[in-house]
């Protein structure tokens, strides 16, 4: 692999991560593009560099007491429930359907993203 691409892909996964953008997305259309793994694939390894991020963030948040665990408790159950009916429905309809499908929701995010306006939230 060419460590150029390595390095820009890193780079402006961890900008838009970041910027709150997600650099999840970034990373897996290197991935796909790039790096030629199948969709499958990539998705499985972009989870693995998010593993790591999200336990740093719960435990400095826990430690700042800004996380409400009622509400934690129950997002986790439905998260790993949605994460196993996806991993099921993933590998039930095949990577070229699954990397078209996520081609498409980034298409409908971006308009989405561009059209709609950002409403500002009043100080409380």
């Amino acid at each position: 692999m060419n460590w150029l691409w390595i390095s820009l892909a890193g780079l402006l996964s961890g900008m838009a991560g970041a910027m709150g953008l997600g650099g999840g997305g970034v990373l897996l259309i290197y991935l796909t593009v790039f790096a030629g793994a199948e969709q499958l694939n990539a998705q499985g390894i972009n989870l693995i560099f998010f593993i790591p991020i999200a336990i740093l963030s719960m435990i400095i948040y826990a430690k700042n007491g800004q996380i409400n665990w009622g509400v934690v408790i129950k997002t986790a159950l439905c998260g790993l429930i949605g994460a196993f009916a996806g991993s099921f429905f993933a590998g039930f309809i095949g990577g070229e359907l699954l990397s078209k499908l996520f081609a498409c929701m980034l298409v409908i995010l971006g308009v989405y993203e561009f059209f709609v306006p950002i409403k500002k939230s009043e100080d409380k």
